[in-house]
């Protein structure tokens, strides 16, 4: 495979498929400050992505087979849409501790 290609690939469906890249001008002094700035963001974003995974991973442990009874996860494009299925599912379909689970999951979702 090219170099070319698997760079693609990376930006496309690997760590960096859901970051985009911005180019600023700013003062020559303050550089420092906003790669300091990004990098503060990317690991906030591949933290809130850990929990999210998580989340997920907890739910389909313990209520896999209740809440999935319709839903197919491989058919949703995206870590976020999967978290959204499965705890709106966990809200509708588990429990007290599913329904806690579930509006975590949908605080991380960002709704």
């Amino acid at each position: 495979m090219a170099v070319r290609d698997r760079i693609q690939r990376y930006k496309e469906s690997g760590g960096a498929s859901d970051l985009v890249r911005v180019e600023v001008l700013v003062p020559e002094a303050r550089r420092g400050e906003i790669l300091s700035q990004a990098a503060r963001m990317r690991a906030e974003h591949r933290q809130k992505k850990e929990r999210l995974q998580q989340d997920i991973d907890e739910a389909l442990v313990r209520y896999g087979t209740r809440i999935l009874d319709n839903i197919d996860l491989d058919r949703l494009p995206d870590q976020m849409q999967k978290a959204k299925a499965i705890a709106n599912a966990l809200i509708e379909r588990g429990d007290a501790r599913a329904f806690v689970l579930g509006r975590r999951m949908l605080g991380e979702v960002g709704q």
